[in-house]
């Protein structure tokens, strides 16, 4: 009987599982199952952790499919920064706020302020306070909704919930904490000054998962579990993580050196640092990773959700985007991606612009412009990277927007920098069964050999013109004029 690591990544639109070989590292199953999710146009991104457990349970059939297995171990990556609030019995409150809800803006305002200031936030915790985080999630609950502020007992975020389900254990890890703004990522431990400034009456020590080491087994995979599951009680259960902590330990980001770009439904750059790496501006985040070291990041909010959203504007098909995509010449229109606001830079409020359009431009034009867009947010998000000391030499593209030779020519092309893309299966899911393997056996396992294939930036000046437009468009998304 094969022996593989089960690991999970419970993202945004969808669960994915995959079965990871032990010994040869290959991916030999893959499962899905997708997630409803609620959204408003005052922001609001939530979802019921039903939605949760439902899809692990179909993800996790969807990849055994009948087969044996003995596993070895079980992982969890989950979506950062998103709230949970659980009652007496551990049965969730409401839905959880997740994180792309942008509805905290003045909750963000209002804790910086009586913190003391952005600085004074950054010393603390070395992340500032921004919409997607956790802990203005909280202040928002207490000030919209205190009857469900009340009634929770507990909170933690999405992977915690998991691990929770699958264990009867209530425990966090470095990694994902250090998303929610109320943990310093220095000392690896909840601030007490920014809990006091939520609610200094709340009893925090009863209400946040203690801290675990990330390399570490948390508990067992409880009977009722294992039956919702088919799996067998008793499989060990690592720590897990964050998804873009977990992604780092898919695609190798575990020590000094590699820069990664994550296509998927937000972008994401990240790199290992073996200490806190902190952006003096508080645009790329201070986080932890899911090792034992540090991963500095940063993220913007609108990557495949807007590019879907043009190849859905105008009924395309993925080869038709890429065609598109692949084009190249004079300068066109100019597209701000902020379709859902941003993050980096932090615009909450924003909305997306298109501009320069002439009669001559048809779909195509347009659909290459918004890819345009979004390539030069991540591009941004590179620049915030490199201030907390991170020197890319040239990155690794992974996410699902990875797939697309188009793409990654241009990620090429604006970063000025060789892309080259690994063949890694899911690099969450992979990466949390990755950790889980390290944890039973104590030593990192090897990846697999697989293909990359390397992309060469190409001198495209009509990039430089784009830019230019882009940074302006950028300069008035920030005077809150749309």
């Amino acid at each position: 009987m094969r022996r593989v690591f089960l690991g999970i990544d419970c993202g945004t639109q969808s669960t994915k599982v995959v079965l990871r070989d032990q010994t040869r590292g290959e991916v030999v199953a893959v499962g899905r199952a997708p997630h409803e999710i609620v959204e408003r146009d005052d922001g609001t991104r939530e979802q019921d952790p039903a939605w949760w457990i439902d899809a692990l349970r179909d993800a996790v059939r969807d990849a055994i499919r009948g087969e044996r297995f003995e596993i070895g171990g079980i992982g969890v990556s989950g979506q950062q920064h998103g709230l949970v609030c659980l009652d007496q019995g551990d049965r969730p409150v409401r839905p959880a706020k997740l994180w792309n809800d942008t509805t905290t803006a003045a909750e963000c305002v209002e804790l910086t302020r009586k913190l003391g200031g952005a600085p004074r936030v950054l010393e603390l915790v070395g992340n500032l306070m921004l919409p997607g985080y956790t802990a203005p999630k909280i202040a928002w609950l207490a000030a919209h909704e205190p009857e469900s502020y009340a009634r929770t007992a507990r909170m933690c975020l999405p992977h915690d919930y998991l691990n929770l389900w699958l264990t009867g254990h209530f425990v966090t890890e470095y990694g994902d904490a250090s998303g929610t703004a109320y943990f310093d990522v220095r000392s690896r431990r909840y601030s007490e000054v920014v809990l006091g400034a939520i609610d200094e009456r709340r009893d925090w020590k009863r209400t946040l998962p203690p801290v675990a080491p990330s390399i570490g087994v948390v508990g067992a995979l409880r009977r009722e579990a294992a039956e919702a599951l088919g799996l067998d009680a008793g499989i060990p259960v690592s720590a897990g993580g964050g998804d873009n902590m977990c992604a780092a330990i898919g695609c190798d980001i575990v020590a000094a050196g590699p820069v990664a770009v994550s296509l998927g439904t937000s972008g994401t750059v990240f790199a290992y640092r073996a200490e806190p790496a902190v952006d003096p501006l508080g645009e790329a985040a201070a986080f932890c990773d899911s090792t034992g070291g540090w991963l500095p990041l940063a993220a913007t909010l609108n990557c495949t959700s807007a590019t879907e959203w043009a190849r859905e504007l105008f009924a395309m098909s993925h080869a038709e985007v890429d065609a598109a995509v692949a084009q190249s010449g004079r300068p066109g229109p100019v597209f701000l991606p902020y379709l859902s606001g941003e993050r980096t830079p932090n615009r909450p409020q924003a909305a997306g612009i298109l501009t320069g359009l002439r009669p001559d431009h048809g779909r195509d034009t347009i659909v290459r412009a918004v890819f345009e867009g979004v390539t030069f947010g991540l591009a941004y998000a590179l620049d915030a990277l490199r201030r907390t000391g991170v020197a890319p030499a040239e990155v690794t593209l992974i996410g699902g927007g990875a797939a697309s030779d188009a793409w990654a020519q241009l990620c090429a092309d604006v970063f000025a920098l060789p892309v080259t893309r690994p063949g890694i299966v899911e690099a969450a899911a992979s990466g949390a069964a990755r950790q889980a393997q390290w944890a039973v056996e104590g030593k990192l396992p090897e990846l697999p050999r697989t293909s990359s294939r390397r992309f060469e930036p190409r001198r495209r000046p009509e990039l430089r013109e784009t830019a230019e437009r882009i940074a302006a468009l950028r300069e008035i998304a920030g005077t809150n004029r749309l």
